[in-house]
């Protein structure tokens, strides 16, 4: 039997080696449902036999499939020799009995299903552990100051640890998006041509997908509706887009006039073949260019839910590309990140300083508030706060070294706030008195 909670690489998964193999146990169990049936002529003893000799050769399949141009068929008629091998002359052979009533989409569309769920299984374990890695540095860096920007420009104070823990929590939701695309997709259907059961009893179906963990579908038309994969394909696309926000945050974070995160760069790594000084982030651009793929091939199985009639092979030929490359892709994206977040090499004397950069300009909202509190109306406060910023910000863009926004504002006679309230309102931990209620929901956020 298949141990559906094993795991195998990513790319095994989506394997011949691995279809086969599901193919095999789904003929097998199906002869196994038959015989405990007692409808159909096989016997208990014959589906044991078949259970004993079911075997098959990739390389012989790929030979008969050159012949027959149909790889189900190629791939009965290798399994079935095996099955027979040993049948004495003249007794019948035990592989009538395999595929009894099925069609081809009863043993492929099943044994897909099989295998995108042992594929997001893995990507169940990725999600999971990237999002406890991303919780554990949330606390580790709670208390590391940096600005934080809005449209790419200084806005207010926060601590780094509060992007982990926002990364922490998407992780979360993806985790819950997996496992409910994961149930979404766990169905099988052996139903014969069109889904009526004209030539095999339900109870196969039923006993087959037990077997597998699998739900039987309640209607299927020869296929299972590809509505269930293209649910699971936006999921995958989702996940990749959260990999993409983190990727494109680091990448931003590393620039060379911002450098306050670098992803890590190994002994022995070159950057540049030009230009030795180069420490590029070449893996989390690795990670943004896969997410595009990730949710480009999402289109294709949106595209694949409607078939003419109750059946065509449209969307087969996509899917054989665009699901295996999606979880081959995403799975090595978690990768990626697992060794990147887990490792990311932070530079806190360098968010400090561009916390300074713009010489106070990022408590203005601060000013406004107590400006507002002294009695003076917002809009002769957004005034006072905004002329004085201007000229500040004038000043810095001329290269000029100028005055802080502070003694601007303590020159400007329209400002009258205290000293000691200045030095208040210019600590950047002022802006960060409730932050704790952000790490005491992070405190409750579980990955299991």
């Amino acid at each position: 039997m298949i141990d559906r909670y094993t795991r195998p690489e990513m790319g095994n998964i989506f394997s011949l080696e691995n279809k086969y193999t599901i193919w095999q146990e789904i003929e097998v169990l199906a002869c196994e449902a038959h015989a405990e049936i007692g409808e159909s002529g096989i016997t208990a003893e014959e589906a044991a036999w078949i259970r004993e000799h079911a075997a098959f050769d990739k390389a012989e399949v790929d030979e008969i499939e050159a012949v027959t141009n149909h790889d189900v068929i190629a791939f009965l008629t290798n399994m079935g020799s095996y099955i027979d091998a040993d049948v004495p002359e003249g007794e019948p052979k035990p592989s009538r009995w395999v595929h009894y009533g099925m069609t081809s989409s009863d043993l492929g569309d099943t044994a897909l299903c099989y295998q995108l769920v042992q594929a997001t299984d893995i990507l169940i374990d990725d999600c999971r552990r990237l999002g406890e890695i991303c919780r554990r540095r949330a606390f580790e860096e709670k208390d590391t100051l940096c600005v934080g920007r809005t449209h790419g420009i200084h806005a207010e104070p926060m601590t780094f640890g509060m992007k982990f823990g926002s990364w922490a929590w998407e992780l979360r939701r993806d985790l819950d998006r997996l496992l409910d695309a994961r149930k979404s997709v766990a169905f099988g259907a052996i139903s014969g041509a069109v889904g009526t059961y004209s030539s095999i009893d339900p109870r196969v179906e039923a006993y087959v997908c037990e077997h597998l963990g699998l739900a039987h579908d309640p209607l299927s038309t020869q296929v299972i509706s590809r509505d269930h994969h293209a649910y699971l394909a936006g999921v995958l696309a989702t996940c990749a887009a959260t990999c993409e926000r983190i990727a494109t945050e680091i990448r931003n974070l590393q620039k060379t006039d911002t450098l306050e995160a670098e992803e890590p760069f190994r002994k022995g790594q070159k950057g540049s073949s030009a230009m030795p000084h180069k420490r590029n982030p070449i893996t989390v651009e690795k990670v943004c260019g896969l997410s595009r793929v990730v949710k480009a091939n999402a289109q294709v199985a949106f595209d694949n839910v409607a078939l003419w009639h109750e059946r065509d092979i449209s969307h087969s030929s996509a899917e054989r590309v665009a699901q295996a490359d999606s979880f081959i892709a995403l799975d090595h994206m978690f990768q990626c990140l697992l060794r990147i977040v887990d490792g990311l090499v932070l530079y806190p004397a360098q968010m400090l300083a561009n916390l300074n950069k713009t010489r106070g300009l990022i408590f203005s909202s601060k000013v406004l508030l107590a400006l507002v509190d002294t009695g003076i109306t917002r809009e002769d406060a957004y005034k006072i706060v905004q002329e004085n910023a201007m000229a500040t910000w004038h000043e810095i863009q001329a290269g000029e070294q100028g005055t802080t926004y502070r003694e601007k504002l303590e020159a400007d006679p329209r400002c009258t706030l205290a000293a000691a309230e200045l030095d208040s309102i210019f600590d950047p931990w002022s802006f960060l008195g409730r932050v704790d209620v952000v790490f005491d929901r992070l405190e409750e956020l579980s990955f299991d």
